[in-house]
């Protein structure tokens, strides 16, 4: 791993623990910026949600506690694309708070398993206290980083993700390995941001956009390329909100070639 790699991850780290531990002392209106004095924002310069648990429709935010909606940073659902079946294995890969990893677990049902994946401790802490809370028993919170992801060859059925790929400075290690613990058949079904192909050099080198998603961002194309590389197939990425004036988030989907 290159120093610029372990330099973006610490800032990464650093700043999510902060976020973790600010939501433990929130009042619980929902608002992470307001209550607590974060600097990860919410709301775009017109005062429209594009970060945060605000984009989940109330069914779907109601599957997860409170406190885990509220410490969420993603800038989708993938739980709403990701067509979760019974039974299924998942992986979310930078779990944070558990959010999705809860709304998972309900779709895929006892008879399946959800593994929440992180590097920060204080998310961690966060997300196993929200599954005690929801009486979740079948889900499992890891730690660990994305571009070194501790499973096996060929042990999960989707990865799902919400804004967390951008946040690595190694992203196509990122999808060899999700291509990697992917069954033939599998699906990758994230949600993140995509950067524009004339996104300035001085947005790309803010080392604090890169822990907002922004400046980390790969273009359409890139993302595209890093998919096909890890031998993932019937890729689909589709924008579905702006979130700066260089960027969008999008859904990212592919599956992995074989049978189930």
């Amino acid at each position: 791993m290159t120093g610029e790699t372990t330099e973006i991850r610490e800032a990464v780290r650093e700043r999510y623990a902060a976020a973790a531990r600010e939501t433990t002392g929130c009042g619980g209106d929902g608002d992470l910026q307001s209550c607590c004095g974060s600097d990860v924002a919410r709301v775009d310069g017109a005062g429209t949600q594009v970060f945060g648990g605000g984009l989940y429709d109330v069914a779907e935010a109601a599957q997860a506690p409170v406190a885990a909606m509220q410490a969420s940073l993603g800038c989708g659902v993938p739980t709403a694309v990701a067509d979760l079946r019974e039974g299924e294995t998942v992986l979310d890969l930078g779990s944070g708070a558990g959010a999705d990893v809860l709304i998972s677990a309900r779709r895929v049902g006892p008879g399946g398993r959800v593994i929440g994946l992180d590097m920060t401790e204080e998310m961690l802490g966060l997300a196993r206290a929200n599954a005690a809370e929801a009486g979740a028993h079948n889900v499992e919170f890891v730690h660990g980083y994305l571009e070194e992801m501790p499973l096996p060859d060929a042990s999960v059925d989707v990865v799902i993700s919400n804004c967390v790929i951008n946040l690595s400075g190694d992203k196509p290690a990122v999808i060899r390995e999700a291509a990697r613990v992917l069954r033939p058949g599998g699906r990758f079904a994230v949600s993140d941001v995509i950067a524009d192909p004339d996104m300035d050099d001085a947005t790309r080198a803010d080392m604090a956009a890169w822990t907002g998603c922004i400046a980390g961002a790969l273009t359409h194309a890139d993302f595209e390329h890093a998919l096909t590389a890890a031998g993932l197939t019937d890729i689909e990425i589709r924008e579905t909100h702006r979130v700066h004036e260089h960027a969008a988030s999008a859904i990212i989907r592919a599956r992995k070639p074989g049978a189930r």
